[in-house]
């Protein structure tokens, strides 16, 4: 790997990363020649000014979501998401500093506990970044145009292409503008006064900027702002990172509307539904969604949709139907309620054109299930789309006036032009619509006709009067067009801004301006297929880039993304670059997967990459190792006991003398295979109890069968996570691992207690799992099966685990059962009856209240940080977790940037720059949070998996519990706080 660090960046020109980073959401493809990691605004300086001393063209990338390709070029490729991640909350939530590698919901989590909000609202607010929204002057479902990111920006620091750094909301930042850059203080100054002393050139502003509008540049900051530091300011916004790059932004928050009624109005004909546009804006709606009668029939077929919408696939007049979704929103239930009125009488003025009754709901289950039709158009049209094909989704924006007849014309544009299939939506209230078409970018007759198509397209928008982006940003697929939309005259100030600020040309050259006709026509990424065993499962990304946030190894190697994205290319790529890119690719695709799979979480088509390199790792494991995971499974009990003994040796032994041990064992035999071995490695853990719980002598019926995790066996509990005072007796911190504070709650609690026989060779099947040792895996899963039948009654009990990874695991056997052994029809028969519910889950239901009937009093603790786990969002336990927490805490806290810590069962051992990334978000913001309090650091720290409570108390020097552990402590008897 090629690989050079120097004062504030790191340069990187190895194969792997410049195809991985040249990937993101747009169908375009440009590979840069080199990748830059800036650590902080001095470096992002300094790799512009060596840039500019090469000649070489410079992007800045953030999130990597945007659609128009404005996040991919040539030459240097500037990383600013990794390492700027800071958000600072000001004025209580009135307003708040982002860096630009911050995503709009970690931003909008920090500003959650204050009521507030960001004002843009994009759907991809997981993964957008606030570079991003900065550059693409982004907007939303409900945002309009008054709470777009220009609209709601007070201050900015600026770099310019020169390397001036510009804080815009200095005092005197005028003056300093003036000093340090006079010729573009002095050229802004000209062109105000230019553009304000043309009446056509104002007029043209104004009707342009009263839509959502997105192309070109913000020549209306000409109009509303005086200071040529302001207008420099709110020229970048929407700027794509082609004048400046924004280090920081301060903006205006607004209001949370926590309490919302929607209503899905589904309306015989697209007159009748834009008609209806008017009263509904009259009534208050904060958000009016558009779906044409091709989004009603996509939606019709969703399983999951509401009942009314699929319905109307047997409908006759689907294929006429256009649905509006209306939601209104309020600060309280009681400022709700005038809307909700609004609501009901407007309902009621449509009834005569209405395809099926709508009512306005305030159920949660209901409103989500409303919302799917909406948010689920883009994932079931791009997810079905033919193979080699791209999902193409384009936004423009009309006068609401024109908006039927745009449709309309829509329609007709693509039956003409092949694209029969396209569906249309989009934000009704704003006359802004998406529409996804699905080419075949790679066909020469095929982009013939895209080509024809945007022609047309252009000619069709500009017809009715409106903008040809109104949120997606102009990118590269609108910047032939800027001038046919603006006129000559305002084109020709934005030319003279881009000389202005970019005297050289060389910040993202091709993108907002073009000289080329074609230039939305070049670069195209060509959509390729993974190919063998992996192409059923990744061919159907649209690398939108949602899975990358709460990806573990994103700031270390590569992310879910690029995994796949690097898999389509190696299937493609000429042999000996194929060969390359294989050998990097086992290092920073495979080996450095957590195989937690968050990613499938947050994928909109479904795509689980932890499971395809889990399966990379199963085709690289030779015979002879899975047949050892297979014996390994057969006699689990004694291979854990000979792990005790080992990590007993090791606790034993001088520290220095077994990591260099370690460290000589990773060099001959391999970094996967060798775990490293660190002062901060736990000895064993005692010895999984194979005694029921019998509450009561034996009165109390058992409620659970209890299947203990080994990794209480193999790891100690922390030696000093509890505080002091819940402890009871001599006030001593006694940990006792989450097994016996499980067993101790539930006594005291009354709740009965049963142990699979032969608990000590049973494990959940995770290790064989992520390891690849899918043989091993099932025969663990056969042997678990048929004890927990035996224990559970035949599924008459539930099984309760005590680590959430591995009660995930526990519920993921069915998955290792794969038909290739005779028993493994019967296991899996027997395991749909099972239920597997995990101990914070249980405690939360069943011991929580036990506990309470029976008068057991709880010592709280103060201040307590939670840290929820991959397992425990797939397990939907998240919830659970911290209502257990605030059971013994007077102040619970899950941290904003909480994620995946990486440890992955061995996976922290074995590559611990993994979770050194993995966590640093998270431990920096716990370290913030705990110097704000009196005593400097929270009263515990709680988790609910011993690997993950290692991985957390390595990133922050802190002892991380499993939260039973408090729980179990603060009810001992005597215990006080």
């Amino acid at each position: 790997m090629t690989a050079v660090e120097t004062p504030g960046l790191e340069l990187r020109t190895d194969l792997l990363t410049r195809v991985a980073q040249a990937h993101d959401a747009s169908h375009y493809l440009l590979r840069p020649e080199v990748v830059v990691r800036a650590h902080d605004r001095d470096g992002v300086v300094a790799a512009m000014r060596e840039a500019t001393r090469r000649g070489l063209p410079v992007t800045f990338r953030s999130g990597g979501t945007s659609l128009s390709g404005q996040a991919s070029g040539a030459g240097v490729l500037v990383d600013t998401r990794t390492r700027f991640t800071r958000v600072e909350v000001l004025d209580g939530g009135e307003r708040v500093r982002c860096e630009p590698g911050a995503t709009l919901r970690l931003v909008n989590a920090h500003l959650l506990r204050h009521g507030r909000r960001l004002g843009p609202d994009p759907a991809s607010e997981i993964a957008c970044t606030i570079g991003g929204v900065v550059a693409n002057n982004s907007s939303g479902m409900s945002s309009g145009t008054a709470r777009t990111a220009y609209r709601t920006v007070e201050a900015m620091t600026v770099v310019l292409a020169s390397g001036t750094v510009v804080d815009t909301g200095a005092p005197d930042a005028d003056a300093r503008l003036r000093d340090a850059e006079p010729a573009i203080h002095r050229g802004l100054a000209e062109l105000r006064d230019r553009v304000r002393g043309s009446a056509a050139a104002r007029a043209e502003i104004e009707r342009q900027f009263s839509m959502k509008n997105t192309m070109g540049y913000s020549v209306n900051a000409f109009l509303d702002h005086d200071e040529p530091v302001k207008i420099l300011e709110h020229l970048l916004v929407g700027s794509e990172g082609t004048l400046g790059w924004v280090a920081d932004v301060t903006f205006r928050t607004v209001p949370l509307l926590a309490h919302a009624a929607t209503t899905l109005l589904v309306l015989d004909s697209l007159e009748h539904a834009t008609d209806a546009l008017v009263p509904l804006v009259a009534s208050g709606a904060e958000a009016i969604e558009l779906l044409d009668a091709a989004s009603l029939r996509v939606a019709a077929a969703d399983p999951a949709a509401d009942p009314s919408m699929r319905s109307l696939a047997s409908g006759a007049g689907i294929h006429r139907q256009t649905a509006l979704l209306v939601e209104y929103r309020a600060a309280t239930s009681d400022a709700l309620a005038p809307f909700q009125e609004a609501a009901r009488d407007v309902v009621g003025s449509l009834a005569g054109s209405l395809a099926v009754p709508a009512t306005v709901t305030t159920d949660a289950a209901t409103r989500e299930r409303l919302w799917r039709v909406r948010k689920g158009l883009y994932t079931a049209v791009a997810g079905a789309r033919p193979a080699g094909s791209t999902a193409l989704l384009e936004d423009v924006a009309v006068p609401v006036a024109d908006l039927t007849a745009t449709v309309r014309d829509l329609g007709a544009l693509f039956e003409r032009r092949g694209y029969g299939d396209a569906v249309t939506f989009g934000h009704a209230k704003d006359g802004n619509l998406h529409f996804m078409i699905t080419p075949r970018l790679g066909d020469r007759a095929e982009l013939d006709r895209y080509a024809a198509f945007s022609d047309d397209l252009v000619d069709l928008v500009l017809g009715h009067g409106g903008t040809l982006k109104a949120e997606h940003g102009t990118g590269r697929i609108m910047a032939p067009f800027v001038r046919r939309q603006y006129g000559d005259e305002l084109y020709a100030v934005m030319r003279e801004v881009k000389r202005l600020l970019d005297p050289h040309g060389l910040l993202n050259p091709g993108v907002v301006l073009s000289n080329d006709d074609h230039e939305h026509l070049r670069n195209l990424k060509v959509e390729s297929s993974a190919g063998g065993d992996d192409a059923a499962l990744v061919d159907r990304c649209v690398e939108c880039g949602y899975c990358e946030p709460g990806c573990p190894s994103r700031t270390v190697t590569t992310t879910p993304r690029q995994r796949i994205a690097l898999l389509k290319e190696m299937a493609a790529a000429p042999p000996a670059e194929r060969r390359e890119l294989e050998r990097q690719y086992a290092y920073q695709g495979v080996a450095t997967c957590a195989a937690d799979s968050l990613c499938v979480e947050a994928c909109p088509v479904g795509i689980d990459t932890g499971v395809v390199m889990k399966g990379h790792r199963a085709r690289s494991q030779p015979r002879l190792v899975q047949r050892g995971g297979a014996a390994a499974a057969e006699h689990w009990g004694t291979v854990v006991t000979g792990l005790r003994a080992a990590l007993g040796v090791v606790q034993a032994l001088p520290t220095p003398l077994v990591r260099v041990a370690s460290d000589v064992a990773r060099g001959v035999v391999g970094t996967d295979v060798v775990p490293r071995v660190d002062a901060d490695l736990p000895g064993p853990g005692p010895r999984r109890g194979t005694t029921a719980v019998v509450p009561d002598g034996g009165a109390t019926p058992a409620r659970a069968v209890l299947f203990a995790s080994c990794m209480g066996e193999l790891f100690a509990p922390a030696g000093a996570g509890l505080p002091a005072g819940a402890c009871g007796g001599d006030g001593a911190s006694r940990p006792v691992g989450a097994e016996a504070a499980f067993r101790a709650l539930c006594e005291r609690a009354g709740v009965g207690l049963v142990v699979p026989d032969g608990i000590g060779g049973l494990c959940c099947g995770t290790p064989w799992s992520s390891k690849g040792l899918p043989d091993g895996a099932a025969a663990m899963a056969r042997k678990v099966v048929d004890a927990l039948w035996v224990a559970t009654r035949e599924g008459e009990l539930p099984v309760v685990c005590d680590a959430s990874s591995c009660t995930h695991g526990l519920a993921e056997t069915a998955r290792h059962l794969t038909g290739t052994d005779p028993r493994d029809e019967r296991a899996r028969d027997r395991f749909a009856r099972l239920r597997v519910v995990d101990a914070v889950t249980f405690v939360r239901t069943d011991v929580l209240p036990g506990l309470a009937a029976r008068g057991v009093d709880v010592a709280r603790a103060g201040d307590v940080v939670v840290h929820p786990t991959c397992a425990t969002v797939h397990l939907g336990a998240v919830d659970d977790l911290r209502a257990v927490a605030e059971a013994v805490a007077e102040r619970a806290t899950v941290p904003a940037a909480w994620g995946c810590c990486g440890f992955a069962g061995d996976r922290g051992m074995l590559h611990p720059e993994l979770t050194a990334g993995a966590t640093r978000a998270e431990a920096d913001e716990v370290a913030h949070r705990a110097g704000r309090l009196p005593e400097g650091r929270f009263d515990a720290y709680v988790s609910s998996n011993r690997t993950c409570e290692m991985g957390m108390s390595r990133a922050t020097g802190e002892d991380y519990v499993h939260v039973l552990e408090l729980l179990e402590a603060a009810t001992r008897p005597g215990a006080a706080v």
